[in-house]
């Protein structure tokens, strides 16, 4: 690699300070003995097999598969292993957008620009179930902390709670007046963070099914939220480039970073809460140190813009995908020492005057952090340990599946939902054996298919009936407090004539 990680010689051939060595200043007191040296992160391998951008990026609970997503309506469940296949899922009717794992590894939620939700069984027979409620694109869906719920952005602009067991919608949130591009379930269940291109991020109570907060200082909008492990924070990605962290609990912008000259599309927190990793179109993944505020790593890798990063459930594992429709394995390496204790090693000088090396900290201010921050470049054009690989053979999945509408009506708790949505996919697997692939829901309830198709448009109808009342609701609202404000002015106006 042509720029030393963290322990070599300072570029311009300065040596580290030695126990017992003099300086300008005297001597220094010795270091203290490292169990090792801090690693770069390093390309484990590369995967392939989607044959357009992959959009979406998850991890199973114990970090031995991962699931990916693209533009090619497909979802592909890899083994990490690397003598074992990968299974490819077809059902979508149009572009993957989003996947991710349940809290138990036993379910996969996807959303597509085909407006539907689907739930699968990540295993050979295929199962899946369709939750159709959207009236437009589907961006993002995510799993609540035990698995019973999912919640779906759209570009109809709502946000939609789903159950997993019942495959039924729970309940709706509104107040974007933009595509809502990503909504996240906080670690303990008990509040959803969302962002849209109304260029907000709001925060909601999913008790009173009410938005309790609202951030919205962006030049453009926020791509992309996350929280971090413990739910005190939430950090967003940008598209006019910028990551900023913010504090849920005293509702103050903590941290903003610029490092990027494009876009950032997504981010993913590790595990441990220090570390904040970030896809952008600029071609690059870059990893902040949350504690020490700054950029430490670069990550090249991908030929044109990275859609999608995620850290595994240990952290000692991330993945990346991008437009040129690969995926890269990495591994972290960086994760099992303390990173500031590092650096105080690392920067001891035999004279205060020494060229600054570069990985020195660097003056920092309130909050800003801009891209002219300096981090180490890993490429793995030039240092890669395994580029030979072969790709793991794929099995097409032929899928079958149930198509659930709306119903508000079953909101109840669910002690297991990967074990109850099974049973109701194992129904799909005995009929898909007697012949039949795949299954409506007129099929599956007794009624003809006719006055299904057309009990979906008249859902679909209902969608953009309340979302029109909703709309109307909020400008009537902005109308009445903007003739309060004339009428108050008009007093003030009268009452200084008085006076007069």
């Amino acid at each position: 690699m042509g720029i030393r990680a963290l322990g070599a010689a300072d570029e311009s051939g300065a040596r580290r300070a030695e126990p017992g060595a003099r300086g300008s200043h005297g001597p220094l007191p010795p270091a203290p003995p490292m169990a090792s040296p801090l690693e770069d992160p390093v390309l484990i391998r590369p995967f392939r097999g989607h044959t357009a951008a992959v959009t979406g990026v998850a991890f199973d609970a114990n970090s031995a598969g991962m699931v990916t997503c693209s533009a090619d309506r497909l979802l592909i469940l890899w083994k990490l292993n690397t003598q074992c296949g990968a299974y490819r899922f077809s059902g979508h009717a149009e572009a993957v957008t989003s996947v991710e794992f349940s809290p138990d590894g036993q379910v996969l939620a996807s959303a597509s620009h085909d407006h539907t939700v689907r739930l699968w069984i990540p295993c050979i027979h295929g199962e899946s179930s369709v939750l159709k409620g959207h009236t437009a694109s589907v961006r993002s869906v995510s799993f609540s902390h035990d698995g019973c719920s999912v919640v779906s952005a759209s570009n109809d602009k709502l946000i939609k709670i789903w159950s997993v067991c019942y495959q039924r919608l729970l309940f709706t949130l509104f107040q974007h007046t933009g595509w809502v591009r990503c909504a996240k379930f906080s670690p303990d269940g008990r509040i959803i963070a969302s962002c849209g291109e109304d260029k907000s991020i709001n925060i909601w109570d999913t008790r009173n099914k009410i938005c309790v907060n609202s951030f919205s200082d962006y030049e453009e909008f926020p791509t992309f939220v996350a929280f971090n492990p413990s739910g005190t924070c939430i950090a967003s990605a940008g598209s006019n480039s910028t990551v900023k962290l913010w504090d849920i609990r005293t509702n103050k912008l903590l941290q903003l970073f610029k490092v990027h000259r494009a876009g950032v599309n997504c981010i993913s927190f590790h595990p441990s809460g220090n570390y904040l990793i970030t896809a952008s179109s600029d071609g690059t993944l870059k990893i902040l140190d949350l504690l020490g505020e700054r950029l430490i790593y670069t990550l090249h890798g991908h030929k044109g813009p990275v859609l999608c990063v995620a850290f595994s459930k240990g952290g000692e594992n991330f993945a990346s995908g991008g437009v040129d429709a690969q995926v890269l394995l990495w591994k972290t390496n960086f994760s099992t020492l303390n990173y500031e204790e590092v650096l105080k090693h690392n920067f001891r000088r035999t004279r205060v005057d020494d060229s600054p090396h570069l990985l020195d900290v660097y003056t920092r201010s309130s909050h800003f952090h801009d891209e002219k921050r300096k981090s180490v470049e890993v490429n793995p054009t030039f240092d890669v340990p395994d580029t030979q690989t072969p790709d793991p053979v794929i099995i097409d999945i032929r899928t079958s599946s149930y198509i659930s509408t709306p119903d508000v009506g079953r909101s109840e708790e669910l002690q297991s939902p990967s074990a109850s949505f099974s049973a109701i996919s194992s129904k799909s697997k005995a009929e898909s054996e007697s012949g039949s692939a795949v299954h409506s829901v007129g099929q599956h309830r007794g009624i003809p298919s006719s006055v299904d198709c057309a009990l979906d448009h008249i859902v679909g109808q209902l969608e953009m009936l309340t979302l029109t009342i909703s709309v109307l609701e909020q400008r009537l609202t902005c109308t009445e407090d903007k003739l309060k404000k004339c009428i108050r002015d008009q007093q003030k106006m009268l009452l200084k004539g008085k006076r007069n």
